[in-house]
C-alpha cells in the first residue's frame, strides 16, 4: 500500500472517531436494507416528542405531533415514526359547559338523591359472594350497621323524605315513559322549590305533575283517571292541577282529537268510526262554540254521533262513562255539534 492510501485510510479513521453523531448502535437489517434504528414498522420505532434525530427518509428534522391521531409524523415526508401515543389531555367531553366531572352515570331526576349517592346493598352481605371473598360474620354484622346508617342519613331531613315519597309515587302510579316521567319528577321538584307542597298530599301533588307532563307532550290522560291512580278526590286533584300549572307555567290545552282514538279504542268501536270522528271534529273545530267545554266530553261527542252516523251506535252511557262526562253534559255538546253542521251544510246521518 502506498504513502498515499495509507494516508487516506487514516484520515477516515480519524473522521469517523471524532464525529459526535457517530451511531455505535447495531444496524437491523431488513428487505428495505439497513435501518439505523428499532424495526422496520413505524410502531416498532418507539420515539418522543422531543425528537432529535433526522427522519429515515428524507433525512430532515422536522417533527410534528398531532395529539388527535395519537401520531409523530415526519413534517416534511409524512413518515409516520410513531403511534398510539397516550393523551396527556382531559378525560372528559363537556358538551354541556362549565361541568368536568368524569366519572357515573347521568343524574336521574325521578331519585330523590338524583342518583348521586351510593349505596351498601343487602345482597352484597348476604349473597354468596360475600363468604367466597371472606366476609366473616362479624364484618357482616359491622356492615349492615353501616348500611341501615346510610340509609337513615339520606332521609334524615323532611325534604329528602318528602322527595323520596314523591319519586316512589310517580314510579308506581305515573304509568309513563321514561322521558315523561323525568319531565313530571322535574315538576314536582319545581312545585317543592315554591312551597306549595307543604300542608298539603305528597300524592295529590305528584298526580298533577304527572297529568301535567303528559299534556305537555300531547299524552290523551283524564283527570278522572290520574286521581284514581294516585288514589286522590276529583276535586282536590282539579285544584292541585290549577295551582302547579300557575307555579311551573304549564298552560297547554289539551286538545279534543287527542282522546278519539283511545276512546274508540275502549268501546271497541270499528276504525270507519274513528276516521268520522277525527273528521266531524276537523270540520267544527274552529267554532267558537267549544271554548271552555272539557276536551274529553267534546271527543266524546264525536264519537257518538260518528257511531251513530256509521251504524254502530253506542248508548249515551257507555260513552259517558269513558269520556268521564254526564249524560246531561254529552246531550248539551250533541246540541252544539248538530247545529253546526246544518251551519256549515254537513247531513248528521248517513
Amino acid at each position: 500500500m502506498s504513502e498515499h492510501q495509507k494516508e487516506k485510510t487514516s484520515q477516515k479513521a480519524h473522521e469517523s472517531n471524532s464525529s459526535p453523531r457517530a451511531d455505535t448502535s447495531p444496524r437491523i437489517t431488513s428487505r428495505a436494507g439497513p435501518h439505523p434504528f428499532g424495526g422496520n414498522r413505524p410502531s416498532q420505532q418507539r420515539r418522543t416528542a422531543g425528537m432529535t434525530e433526522a427522519c429515515g427518509e428524507c433525512g430532515e428534522i422536522s417533527w410534528d405531533e398531532d395529539l388527535e391521531r395519537g401520531e409523530i409524523v415526519c413534517g416534511e415526508c409524512g413518515l409516520v415514526v410513531d403511534e398510539n401515543l397516550i393523551d396527556p389531555g382531559a378525560e372528559w367531553s363537556n358538551h354541556g359547559g362549565k361541568d368536568n366531572s368524569r366519572v357515573g352515570s347521568p343524574i336521574t331526576p325521578t331519585l330523590s338523591d338524583k342518583g348521586l349517592n351510593t349505596t351498601i346493598s343487602r345482597s352484597d352481605l348476604t349473597g354468596g359472594a360475600a363468604a367466597r371473598h371472606g366476609m366473616s360474620p362479624r364484618a357482616r354484622r359491622d356492615w349492615n350497621r353501616r348500611r341501615v346508617i346510610d340509609d337513615r342519613s339520606k332521609t334524615r331531613k323532611s325534604r329528602d323524605r318528602n322527595l323520596a315519597k314523591a319519586m316512589s309515587l310517580l314510579r308506581s302510579y305515573g304509568d309513563l315513559p321514561g322521558t315523561l316521567l323525568d319531565e313530571a319528577a322535574v315538576f314536582y321538584r319545581k312545585a317543592v322549590e315554591a312551597g306549595v307542597v307543604t300542608g298539603r298530599s305528597i300524592a295529590g301533588i305528584a298526580g298533577a305533575c304527572a297529568y301535567l307532563a303528559a299534556r305537555e307532550r300531547s299524552l290523551p290522560r283524564s283527570i278522572e283517571e290520574v286521581a284514581d291512580s294516585f288514589q286522590v278526590e276529583h276535586k282536590e286533584m282539579k285544584r292541585n292541577i290549577r295551582l302547579v300549572s300557575r307555579i311551573i307555567g304549564a298552560h297547554t290545552i289539551s286538545d279534543p282529537g287527542e282522546y278519539i282514538d283511545k276512546f274508540c279504542s275502549r268501546l271497541g268501536l270499528q276504525p270507519s268510526v274513528v276516521g268520522e270522528a277525527h273528521y266531524l271534529w276537523e270540520r267544527v273545530k274552529i267554532a267558537d262554540e267549544w271554548q271552555g267545554k272539557k276536551p274529553s266530553g267534546v271527543a266524546g261527542v264525536m264519537i257518538y254521533k260518528a257511531a251513530q252516523m256509521r251504524g254502530n251506535t253506542r248508548t249515551q252511557a257507555d260513552v259517558c262513562k269513558v269520556a268521564g262526562v254526564s249524560e246531561v253534559t254529552l246531550r248539551g255538546l250533541l246540541r252544539i255539534l248538530d247545529g253546526l253542521m246544518k251551519y256549515i251544510g254537513e247531513a248528521t246521518e248517513n
